[in-house]
């Protein structure tokens, strides 16, 4: 029917639920309940219809002490009772220091793991903690009719594809470094965040323009942290943009290396117990870097750009941009913004991530 949300829009409504405590329905056959939003009565209902379990990400499992028997993932079998402290305990690593021990925990073997494997990539673009509570349902069609919850097809959760991206406004917007600035905003089909892209001048598409890919970064950018060089490079490359009279600079809102800022200051909480950027991540049960440069790509071809001078220390940005048919003719470095507080982390940067500091 006409007036029926299409899957993209079902997975819109299903990261919006979770966000705010309400379970959402699998087609496959499951009820998913995220953890960081999880509350007694709901927990409770859960566990009443059936063996349902805590599904972590591999990375968490990691710091639990538990096989990752499914790879990518572990399910850890549900006490009897569960309370919802209990349950958040082994998703949330804030407290991991001070209660070390969370067991005697079981993980379950064998069997179809896609419906846990879609509640994590659900709470992950829900920007949540990546735990969920699965359940097995019978009827899940009935199920979600029944108690009025948004029913999801198994595919729109696991899809990898690009949610298409559309020019919505652009404006002149003179900046410090020039006069002739314009803004332009992206939005994507999947009701996921708006992007930006910064234009400076009137680069000429015929030839490769001076570009950034710069991801959103609010404690750097706007408040001036010194525990990244994210504010520094933001300003640093438009004034280099500004100085060579044309560039473009994406300002993609993939904040936390795409974790989202709440789940950004779980990791600067853990940094200031010890452990550095990758290994807070890794805790949280994020990968290192869990950012889509497609969408960057996306929007200079949406632009009428072919080819760049990428403006970054990411080898993975260079190689990412021509994985996805853009041709990157130099890579142009970017070093700025160090200064004592972030020292360990841009050591960090180079030795695990790879970036040319």
């Amino acid at each position: 029917m006409a007036f029926s949300p299409t899957s993209i829009e079902r997975l819109a409504r299903a990261r919006a639920d979770l966000r705010m405590g309400v379970p959402v329905v699998l087609d496959g056959g499951a009820l998913v309940l995220a953890v960081e939003t999880l509350d007694a009565d709901r927990l409770s209902q859960a566990c009443g219809l059936g063996a349902g379990v805590l599904t972590v990400t591999a990375r968490r499992a990691e710091t639990l002490k538990l096989a990752a028997y499914d790879t990518d993932l572990t399910r850890i079998v549900l006490p009897k009772s569960p309370t919802v402290d209990w349950v958040r305990s082994l998703a949330d690593p804030k407290d991991d220091l001070n209660h070390p021990m969370k067991g005697p925990l079981r993980a379950e073997r064998g069997g179809d793991t896609t419906l846990h494997r879609a509640a994590i990539a659900l709470t992950k673009a829900a920007r949540l903690l990546p735990a969920a509570i699965v359940v097995p349902l019978d009827h899940p069609q009935a199920f979600a009719l029944t108690h009025d919850l948004t029913r999801l097809p198994v595919d729109a959760a696991l899809s990898t594809d690009l949610s298409a991206l559309h020019p919505i406004v652009s404006a002149r917007l003179p900046i410090e470094v020039s006069d002739a600035g314009r803004l332009h905003i992206f939005r994507p089909d999947d009701g996921a965040e708006e992007h930006y892209a910064v234009e400076i001048g009137a680069p000429s598409r015929s030839e490769p323009v001076l570009a950034r890919l710069h991801s959103a970064c609010f404690t750097g950018d706007v408040l001036g942290s010194l525990k990244c060089d994210c504010g520094p490079q933001l300003r640093g490359a438009l004034a280099q943009m500004g100085a060579n009279g044309a560039g473009v600079l994406l300002y993609l809102n993939q904040e936390g290396r795409g974790i989202g800022l709440t789940n950004k200051m779980r990791a600067y909480s853990l940094q200031d117990q010890g452990f550095d950027t990758v290994e807070a991540n890794h805790r949280l049960g994020f990968e290192d870097d869990e950012r889509d440069f497609r969408i960057g790509a996306e929007i200079l071809r949406k632009l009428g750009f072919s080819a760049v001078r990428l403006m970054t220390n990411n080898p993975n940005k260079v190689a990412r941009m021509r994985d996805h048919g853009l041709t990157v003719t130099e890579r142009v470095p970017l070093k700025l913004g160090q200064n004592r507080h972030n020292h360990h982390y841009l050591a960090t940067k180079a030795a695990k991530s790879g970036h040319l500091l």
